[in-house]
């Protein structure tokens, strides 16, 4: 017997071909797979046209009913690419780590990723995620963040008592002692 999902999920495909059937769907269903894989329970996958009022609808009624909301579609320059706009009426505040993080790792694939208006923000208690459309890019972004969604998840869930100590290499060193690589050595310490 497996253990239950940690966190509830929902998948919203945008895209006027997808939704108008001339187009398959398959960010939708590999998000959903990736989310599957990474433990969350994929609650619901729906699909809507890139009309900003129908997105941001479907993104409200899922985060009503989910922790993490990620949709594909709609984040490139486009002329109906609108998806960052609409999640943006829904969104409280924007996380935008998640975001940079996410093009970070796309930059490492191809530099059509500085295109990308992915976008990462809190709805209440939900955390939406804004991917690119195309398969590779939405399951790519998912990835470079998915570590971390847990955390953030419980942070909106409004636990937040920390209740470990910092990851390892995570801080800051004491004067005169190297830095964890990455950080700057700390000047030292007047005598």
């Amino acid at each position: 017997m497996s253990a239950a999902p940690a966190w509830s999920a929902a998948v919203l495909t945008v895209s006027d071909g997808v939704a108008a059937g001339s187009r398959e769907d398959r960010s939708g269903p590999a998000l959903a797979a990736a989310l599957t894989d990474a433990g969350f329970g994929v609650l619901a996958h729906e699909v809507v046209s890139d009309d900003p009022a129908a997105v941001a609808e479907a993104l409200r009624g899922l985060c009503a009913r989910a922790a993490l909301v990620c949709a594909t579609g709609g984040t490139g320059l486009g002329p109906r690419d609108r998806t960052p706009e609409a999640a943006r009426t829904v969104i409280d505040r924007e996380v935008p780590g998640l975001a940079e993080a996410m093009r970070v790792v796309g930059r490492e694939q191809t530099p059509m990723a500085d295109l990308s208006r992915s976008l990462a923000g809190a709805a209440g208690a939900s955390l939406v995620l804004c991917l690119p459309g195309s398969t590779t890019g939405a399951t790519q972004s998912l990835a470079a963040v998915v570590e971390v969604l847990p955390h953030a998840l419980t942070l909106l869930a409004g636990e937040t008592e920390h209740h470990h100590g910092p990851a390892p290499g995570a801080g800051h060193a004491e004067p005169g002692r190297p830095s964890p690589p990455g950080r700057p050595t700390p000047p030292e310490a007047p005598s």
